[in-house]
């Protein structure tokens, strides 16, 4: 919560400054957004005793901090990003609004205390039952569902080559906030769904053309980062740590007032 606030301090106080300077300018594009498949590793975090599984009897005791891992596939998505900004010379810099999200494809190759949980009936996961659900877990998590959604605010800068012409390549750095949403449905059962709020900055490169004396068309790409989250199951009693990590590739307008 204090990152949040913080943050929104920041874009509050680069909004006011680029209203009271000369260059100013708005911009928005829209990308293509390839967010990195993920590694759901974690831990239980109390002690939980298995249901019935098809090898794995019921009732058997898993420790607090035993590892629970599985891995996670996931569709591109789409980005959309607002910017206010103030230029110098061949510099920018900006406040940036953006919003991504990303579908889950599937999961697989779940495993706890380093055993693989694939081919045992999913049972196996709901604590104390006492009868099979007759679907492994495989098939269960195999559906995939649900996404990950994310809302970011970032202070950017820029550095502007300036060729002489109406094309002008730029490099760019940021760091900022994000608030992110995990939800893992697969088959419409809810595994995660919990959200957390991290440090993330990005890296940009891209060419800028000028229309006219105000309007500009760009292109680019960016890698985009963020501190680990921290999730928490639904389903059971377990933490997980996993990364946020995508490429965008972008176009978008930029207005010069």
């Amino acid at each position: 919560m204090r990152k949040n606030i913080l943050f929104s301090a920041m874009l509050g106080c680069a909004f006011s400054t680029a209203a009271m300077a000369e260059g100013i300018y708005v911009s928005g594009n829209i990308g293509y957004n390839d967010l990195d498949d993920i590694d759901t590793a974690g831990a239980f975090s109390s002690d939980f005793t298995t249901g019935a599984g098809t090898n794995i009897p019921v009732g058997t005791p898993l420790p607090a901090g035993t590892g629970v891992n599985w891995d996670t596939s996931v569709d591109s998505g789409t980005a959309i990003s607002f910017a206010v900004g103030y230029g110098i010379d061949q510099w920018r810099f900006e406040a940036e609004y953006s919003m991504a999200d990303n579908d889950i494809d599937s999961h697989g190759s779940v495993s706890a205390a380093g055993i693989p949980l694939d081919g045992e009936d999913a049972a196996v996961l709901i604590s104390g039952r006492q009868d099979n659900l007759d679907v492994t877990v495989a098939d269960l998590v195999a559906a995939g569902e649900g996404e990950i959604s994310a809302d970011y605010l970032f202070v950017n800068a820029y550095y502007d080559f300036d060729l002489g012409t109406a094309l002008t390549p730029y490099i760019g750095a940021g760091i900022g906030n994000a608030m992110i949403d995990v939800d893992y449905s697969p088959s419409g059962v809810s595994i995660i769904e919990d959200d957390d709020s991290v440090l993330a900055y990005q890296f940009m490169g891209g060419a800028s053309l000028a229309v006219s004396e105000q309007l500009e068309v760009f292109g680019g790409l960016r890698w985009r980062q963020t501190d680990d989250l921290s999730v928490n199951a639904s389903l059971f009693p377990a933490e997980f740590e996993i990364g946020a990590d995508s490429f965008l590739a972008e176009v978008g307008t930029r207005w010069q007032f």
